[in-house]
């Protein structure tokens, strides 16, 4: 399947929360995950697992006559790499200034607190 597949079968908000409720909670069965969405019937859930299968987003593993479905993060990298190209560097860049800015506020603000804390003790 292509990364195409991916980004299509990650599109659907119903097949986004069963690839999270799979990566967060571990295998389930497809009746398992039908309870988490009452809301849709569980044919609805199983033609959304296939075409999880069918992307590479999950795997189905057999164990007597259930059905455990896993996620697998492979195909998400391609979708990172996508959104990575997206973003670009400069973006990170802007974080890491950021995030430089944030640390150099507070730890000025920290010594002034400090120097204000001395003054008002030597003054007392």
């Amino acid at each position: 399947m292509s990364s195409m597949d991916a980004f299509a079968a990650a599109a659907d908000p119903v097949r986004r929360r069963i690839v999270l409720l799979l990566a967060t909670g571990g295998p389930r069965t497809a009746g398992t995950l039908a309870a988490a969405f009452p809301e849709i019937s569980r044919p609805a859930v199983s033609r959304h697992l296939r075409v999880l299968r069918e992307a590479g987003l999950v795997t189905a593993e057999t164990a007597g006559r259930e059905r455990h479905y896993r996620a697998d993060p492979g195909p998400l990298r391609e979708i990172d790499r996508w959104l990575a190209a997206v973003r670009g560097e400069a973006w990170e860049q802007r974080l890491d200034a950021l995030d430089t800015e944030v640390h150099r506020t507070r730890r000025d603000r920290r010594t002034s607190a400090e120097s204000t804390d001395t003054a008002k003790r030597s003054a007392g």
